[in-house]
């Protein structure tokens, strides 16, 4: 590139995705004269996903701002929670995130998964097709033109993941009312109609059952259900800490 130089700042939180060089105070970068303020911000490893406002010069601009010679730029990060405009919240999560995938199903949030590597073409498209939020660990998956709108997934802890995720998006819960393995929502159901999915000492044991509406699996508060309850628990009470 050989044209107008600008400096560029990163709010901490984005200090992830730049090299430790650019991390304090706003550093030089040259343009070519033509790429837009967004490509130039992506080229140097932030994906716009994570970008919450643009400053130039102390007004804010648009991803599609051509930069000039010796403005000055303050890439902040997402303000939150973050409101996604133009369809009601809900997600699409890669393969890499099944655990991230069951547990918000848990809380009765709206998560569509892929369990294979179907590739970032396809599930950019889905996101599009779907108007799903795309969650991802993969930057070069959250850069694609095609998605709907997307969130780096920042940790791989399945408990930072989840936390990170309500406090960013704040998804409505509504726990126990989805089905973990396929998202379809539950239904009460009698021990008649699960009795064919049941051991003989669960049938003995359990009477209360839900069923999922679409692919049929069956639930009951068996052995790991403490476990569950504390993952909603948890979840509720960092709602409420924030009301």
């Amino acid at each position: 590139m050989n044209g107008p130089e600008i400096h560029v700042g990163f709010a901490p939180g984005l200090h992830l995705f730049v090299p430790h060089a650019r991390r304090r105070g706003a550093t030089a970068v040259v343009t070519d004269g033509v790429s837009t303020l967004g490509h130039v911000v992506e080229s140097l490893g932030v994906p716009l996903t994570e970008v919450g406002a643009l400053v130039v010069d102390g007004r804010e601009v648009p991803v599609s701002h051509v930069p000039r010679a010796d403005e000055t730029v303050q890439v902040r990060a997402v303000a939150r929670p973050q409101h996604v405009p133009g369809a009601p919240l809900r997600f699409l999560l890669d393969v890499h995130l099944g655990t991230l995938a069951r547990r918000l199903r848990l809380l009765g949030v709206d998560t569509a998964y892929e369990s294979t590597d179907i590739g970032d073409p396809a599930l950019a498209a889905r996101s599009a097709a779907e108007k799903r939020v795309m969650l991802s660990r993969d930057r070069g998956l959250l850069r694609r033109r095609e998605l709907w709108a997307g969130a780096y997934v920042y940790s791989t802890r399945p408990d930072d993941q989840l936390h990170d995720v309500l406090d960013r998006f704040r998804p409505e819960l509504h726990p126990w009312t989805r089905c973990t393995a396929c998202n379809g929502l539950l239904r009460d159901a009698t021990k008649d109609e699960v009795a064919e999915q049941l051991e003989h000492g669960t049938h003995r044991t359990y009477d209360v059952f839900a069923r999922c509406g679409d692919c049929g699996r069956a639930y009951w508060k068996g052995a790991h259900h403490d476990q569950l309850e504390a993952i909603v628990e948890r979840a509720l009470a960092g709602y409420a800490d924030r009301s």
